[in-house]
């Protein structure tokens, strides 16, 4: 980066930075979902494609159909109607987080310290290793970037820096395939043109209190005094300032957790509805769904959250504790009412409903407390337990809740077939038990 400013020379007298106290690299895959396909799919590299069939939304976008004006979100016939030649796929998460584990497999070649952020974006901390590679951190990145491409057929862009909010903003700054690394000495350069809904941790609120200061970039921010930034933004903007300002505060985390810390089930519907009923009934299909997955790994909730999603992308949510952990819907679906209740507009157009089951523990044991009812408990498991094994052998929500029963006459909008990959089995494969890999280069069905 070229050219400096006032507020350049400003910034960079009370930093006196060295250029790598640290080094730390944040790996993020161009357009995951789409390039996995084309990766899976050679055929359909270079042209226009958006995942999500299925849903009947675009859940992702190469970027062949990003030139051409199609976004996350919008619905199949909108697509149909900006780009007609725009290839429609169903989504195939299996493949993509086998992609995934070959991605950050990749990267633990490069350090031992890597953070798994997403699935399709994490953290490296490559301090100290230019010896070991003999090349420069931005050189390390560019193997690492030539690695993935080589194996797996997809791209990615790399941002190195002081810290991972740094990086993270490093990575963006030349996508798709790009590399950028900025060094202690230089991160005026990059803030200088960083807007401030730029910055990760920043929302639409922060940014319109950091403006009505007269702040609009991320340099003018990190240029406030400390107390300033404390006063305003508190514990979390402050943290904010001191990354943005080289000091890492998040270290990456490269400890893999134990246990699942929550159990988020979304649904986006089409066509929207204002219907209570309907939007009630897509609240609790989240809820079953989220049961299903906590039974499955032997874990209970203690915590429920919902969110609301209007059609004009607006939110709002709730959350509650529950008074014993469970995965039982029957015991939790009270306490979602009351939540839906709270958070339900009459007369407003909802796209989508969200359900999270957090602070995951073990079942209730078999002893029982004073408060509890054992025989309620006892009836759950029995009747729960039937409800699986009937998902098993019949498919999922073969059993379900009443008021959840309109979902199965509603039409949802055009929607597209299943992944190929739940289609096609291996040798030995059963609907829902597969081996780690994916069926590459065969022919798409038309």
């Amino acid at each position: 980066m070229n050219g400096a400013s006032p507020n350049a020379d400003r910034m960079s007298r009370p930093l006196l930075l060295r250029r790598w106290p640290r080094a730390i690299a944040h790996l993020d895959a161009d357009a995951f979902f789409a390039s996995v396909e084309q990766a899976v799919h050679p055929e359909l590299k270079g042209q226009p494609l958006v995942t999500g069939a299925e849903r009947g939304i675009v859940s992702a976008a190469s970027y062949e159909a990003k030139a051409r004006g199609v976004k996350r979100g919008v619905p199949l016939y909108e697509v149909r109607r900006i780009c007609p030649e725009c290839i429609l796929m169903p989504s195939d998460y299996e493949t993509y987080a086998l992609y995934s584990k070959r991605l950050f497999s990749i990267m633990r070649r490069f350090s031992p310290l890597v953070e798994e952020y997403s699935i399709d974006e994490g953290f490296a901390d490559l301090t100290g290793l230019r010896r070991l590679f003999h090349a420069s951190y931005r050189d390390i990145a560019r193997q690492m970037q030539e690695a993935v491409a080589a194996e797996l057929g997809i791209t990615v862009s790399v941002g190195v820096s002081l810290s991972k909010g740094l990086a993270k903003l490093c990575s963006k700054f030349r996508k798709p395939n790009g590399i950028t690394a900025v060094s202690g000495r230089h991160i005026h350069l990059l803030l200088e043109r960083t807007t401030l809904p730029q910055v990760w941790g920043f929302g639409p609120n922060t940014v319109a209190l950091l403006e009505k200061h007269g702040l609009t970039t991320a340099l003018d921010f990190i240029s406030r005094p400390k107390a300033f930034v404390s006063a305003l933004l508190g514990k979390v903007g402050n943290e904010i300032w001191l990354e943005l300002r080289g000091e890492s505060v998040a270290p990456v985390n490269a400890e893999i957790p134990s246990r699942q810390a929550s159990i988020s089930k979304t649904k986006t519907f089409t066509p929207p509805s204002m219907d209570r009923a309907q939007v009630w009934a897509r609240a609790l299909r989240n809820l079953e769904s989220a049961c299903i997955k906590a039974r499955r790994h032997r874990l209970a909730a203690q915590k429920l959250s919902l969110f609301l999603r209007t059609q004009d992308f607006d939110g709002s949510g709730n959350e509650t504790k529950l008074p014993f952990p469970t995965s039982a819907p029957n015991e939790i679906a009270p306490h979602l009412k009351r939540l839906f209740d709270a958070c339900y507009r009459a007369r407003v157009l909802y796209r989508a409903t969200g359900v999270v089951l957090a602070d995951l523990t073990d079942p209730r044991p078999s002893q029982f407390s004073l408060f509890d009812d054992p025989k309620r408990q006892i009836e759950n498991e029995a009747l729960f337990a039937a409800v699986d094994e009937a998902a098993a052998r019949y498919g999922k929500h073969t059993i379900f809740f009443a008021d959840s029963a309109c979902l199965s006459a509603q039409h949802g909008g055009e929607r597209g077939g299943i992944a190929q990959r739940k289609q096609q089995h291996l040798e030995g494969e059963t609907a829902r038990q597969h081996i780690g890999l994916p069926l590459l280069r065969h022919r798409l069905k038309k």
